[in-house]
């Protein structure tokens, strides 16, 4: 048995075309590229508009293939959470979204998985240090006021 072609790819959630990257590597391989596509854009459509990172494992003899869709980036998921674009060019200083300790919790979830952290709260305090770099206040509050508050157990019912 042949091992698998492995193509790699940034496309955006359930917008994949196939047009380049992914049609051109794909067409070589003698693959159905509408029926891949198609698939990647049902498994992205939750992240729609963010950059989501994609594999498609094609096995060559059996032209049967697989696809494996990884997590945006916590920034992406973090703006998608505030509704806004992009972050602020002067983080600590220009504020530009203000989301809820919940939309901190559902990033954190959605991170754990694929993080090396061993608890939901740990998680949570990187992702508010993302919220920093991006210039998101978390209930109202700068990351640094709620990072204080999650240390001394106030949020401790929600990141349990």
């Amino acid at each position: 048995m042949v091992d698998a072609q492995k193509i790699s790819s940034l496309v955006t959630g359930g917008a994949a075309s196939a047009g380049p990257p992914l049609g051109p590597a794909l067409g070589p391989l003698g693959v159905n590229i509408m029926e891949i596509i198609k698939a990647i854009n049902d498994k992205t459509k939750d992240f729609e508009g963010m950059k989501v990172p994609v594999t498609v494992s094609v096995f060559p003899d059996t032209k049967k293939w697989e696809i494996e869709i990884g997590i945006p980036s916590a920034a992406a998921l973090l703006l998608k959470e505030a509704g806004v674009q992009k972050g602020t060019g002067t983080a600590g200083t220009a504020w530009v979204g203000d989301i809820t300790i919940d939309s901190v919790v559902k990033v954190a979830k959605t991170k754990l998985e694929k993080s090396y952290a061993t608890s939901l709260k740990s998680v949570a305090k990187t992702i508010i240090g993302t919220c920093s770099s991006l210039g998101i206040k978390v209930e109202g509050k700068t990351p640094k006021e709620i990072t204080a508050e999650i240390n001394a157990g106030k949020w401790d019912a929600k990141l349990n």
